[in-house]
C-alpha cells in the first residue's frame, strides 16, 4: 500500500497546513510538485506482490506499473497548469480533492472485490465532481459540475444494480470467486450489461459518452486534463482485470459487445471532432475516439492486448496533457479557446506550436511518434483474435482522424491570422511539463524496452 499511505500523508500535510499556516501559492506548489516526483520515483522501488483485508487489496508488479504511470500524470499537471494553480486562491483544496481522487484510483485498480471496487470508484469520482467547478465565478462550470454529478449519479445506480445481480447469480462479489459460478445464464449476462455500462460512462464510450464534451469545455483546463487522462486511464486498468479475470469465461459474451461499441465510439468521435470549434471541445471528442482504439487492444482478452492498453495509456498521458498543456496557457494568458484563434501561433510562440504538433501528430498515430506503436500494438492486439473487417474498420478510422489532427496543424503553421496570438510566457514548471511530455512522445515510441517491460511484467 506504498502509493496509497504516500497520497494520505500528503494530503493530510496539505490539510495541516491550510488550516495551521498561511503558506503562499508560489511555496506550496513547489512543495507539492516535489512529494509527487518522490512519490513517483519510489513506485520504482520495494514493491512486494501480495493481498490484504482478505483479498480485498491485491497488489503485483503490473498493478505498481499503472498507479506509476498515473503517478507520473498528475505530476505532469502540476507542472503544466502551474500558472493557473498559483493564482488560484484554493489551491491547497484544489489539490486535495485532485489527490483524494487519485488514491481512490489506486484503490480502484488493486481491488479484489466489487464492493472495494465500488467505494474506491465513488472516491475517485466525488472530488472530481468538485474540481470541475473550481472557476467558481464562471457560469459554465457550475453547469458542468452539475452535469458530471447527474451522470456519475447515474453511472454509480447502474453500476450497483450490476453489482447486485452478480451476487444474486453467484453467490459472492469477490473477484478471484465469480468466474467458476459463471455459466453465461441469462441473468449473469444482465449483470455484466449493467456493469459494462458503469464502466462505459466513465470511459465516455458511445453512446454513454453525452456528458463528455460539456464538462470538458465547462471546466478548467488543469480538471479537463485529469479527466480525459488519468480518470479515463485509471477506469482502462479496472476494465482489463474486469473483463480478462472476473468475466473470463463470458469471453465469447463481451467480445462482440466491445467489438461493437469500439466501432461506434471510433466513428462516433472521429466524426464529431471534425466539426469542433472549441479546442476543448475538439480534445473531448479525440479522447471519446482515443477510447475506441483501447477497446480494440481490449477486445483481444490476451497478454498481448494487456500490454498494449498498458503502453497506450502511457503514450496517452504524454500526448494529451502536452496538448492539454499548450491550449491552458493560450486559454490562461488570451482567454482564447478557439481552434481559429491558433491560427498563425507559430509566429509568435514556435516552442509551444512544437509541442502541440508532437501531441496531435502522436494522437494520430503518425511515426515516428510514440502514439503509432501505441496503436500498432492495440491493432495487432486485436488483430489476433482473426476479425480482420474489424481491423479494417479501425485502420481507416486512423485515416479519418488524420484529417482532423491536422487541420488544427495547418492553423498553428500555415494559416495567417491579422491578429495572431502574442508570445505566451511560460514559468519553469509549465517549461519543463512540456519538455517532458514531448520526450515522452518521442521516446517511449524509440525505446522498445518499455513495451518488453510490460510485457514482462504480466509473465
Amino acid at each position: 500500500m506504498k502509493f496509497e499511505l504516500a497520497m494520505a500523508f500528503i494530503i493530510f500535510l496539505l490539510l495541516f497546513i491550510k488550516v495551521g499556516t498561511e503558506m503562499k501559492n508560489e511555496k506550496l506548489l513547489s512543495i507539492i510538485q516535489f512529494l509527487l516526483l518522490a512519490n513517483f520515483i519510489l513506485g520504482f522501488f520495494f514493491n512486494e506482490a501480495g493481498t490484504l483485508f482478505g483479498g480485498l487489496f491485491i497488489t503485483n508488479g503490473l498493478m505498481v506499473f499503472q498507479k506509476s504511470i498515473l503517478s507520473l500524470g498528475v505530476f505532469l499537471i502540476s507542472l503544466l497548469f502551474s500558472d493557473w494553480l498559483k493564482k488560484h486562491e484554493h489551491m491547497p483544496e484544489f489539490f486535495m480533492l485532485m489527490l483524494a481522487a487519485l488514491l481512490g484510483m489506486f484503490f480502484m485498480i488493486s481491488s479484489g472485490s466489487f464492493l472495494m471496487f465500488f467505494l474506491s470508484l465513488e472516491l475517485s469520482t466525488l472530488p472530481v465532481a468538485a474540481m470541475v467547478n473550481f472557476d467558481l465565478e464562471k457560469k459554465i462550470s457550475s453547469e458542468a459540475s452539475m452535469k458530471m454529478i447527474l451522470s456519475s449519479a447515474f453511472s454509480s445506480g447502474i453500476l450497483l444494480f450490476g453489482i447486485s445481480l452478480i451476487y444474486g447469480a453467484t453467490g459472492t462479489i469477490n473477484f478471484a470467486e465469480i468466474p467458476a459460478q459463471l455459466d453465461g445464464s441469462p441473468l449473469q449476462i444482465l449483470a455484466f450489461v449493467f456493469l459494462f455500462t458503469a464502466f462505459a460512462f466513465k470511459l465516455s464510450i458511445v453512446p454513454f459518452h453525452l456528458w463528455t464534451a460539456d464538462v470538458y469545455e465547462g471546466a478548467p483546463v488543469a480538471v479537463t486534463s485529469f479527466l480525459s487522462v488519468i480518470s479515463k486511464g485509471s477506469i482502462a486498468f479496472i476494465l482489463l482485470t474486469t473483463l480478462y479475470k472476473v468475466f473470463a469465461p463470458m469471453q465469447e459474451i463481451w467480445y462482440n459487445m466491445v467489438m461493437l461499441l469500439s466501432i461506434i465510439t471510433m466513428i462516433v468521435g472521429n466524426l464529431f471532432a471534425l466539426r469542433q470549434q472549441n479546442i476543448k471541445r475538439f480534445l473531448a471528442f479525440s479522447s471519446i475516439a482515443q477510447v475506441g482504439f483501447i477497446l480494440v487492444g481490449l477486445s483481444s482478452n490476451s497478454i498481448q492486448g494487456t500490454a498494449s492498453v498498458v503502453y497506450f495509456v502511457l503514450i496517452y498521458v504524454f500526448s494529451n496533457l502536452a496538448a492539454f498543456g499548450v491550449a491552458g496557457a493560450i486559454s490562461q494568458q488570451t482567454g482564447k479557446e478557439r481552434i481559429d484563434d491558433f491560427k498563425g501561433l507559430y509566429q509568435h510562440n514556435p516552442f509551444i506550436s512544437w509541442v502541440l504538433a508532437l501531441a496531435l501528430f502522436s494522437l494520430a498515430g503518425i511515426p515516428p511518434t510514440a502514439g503509432f506503436f501505441g496503436k500498432l500494438f492495440l491493432i495487432t492486439a486485436g488483430a489476433s483474435k482473426g476479425n480482420y473487417l474489424f481491423i479494417i474498420i479501425a485502420a481507416l478510422n486512423l485515416i479519418v482522424s488524420l484529417y482532423y489532427y491536422l487541420r488544427v496543424i495547418r492553423a498553428v503553421f500555415m494559416d495567417t491570422n491579422e491578429q495572431p496570438i502574442e508570445k505566451i510566457i511560460l514559468n519553469p514548471s509549465a517549461k519543463l511539463g512540456m519538455i517532458i511530455c514531448g520526450a515522452g512522445i518521442v521516446l517511449v515510441g524509440l525505446l522498445s524496452w518499455i513495451y518488453d517491460f510490460i510485457n514482462a511484467l504480466l509473465m
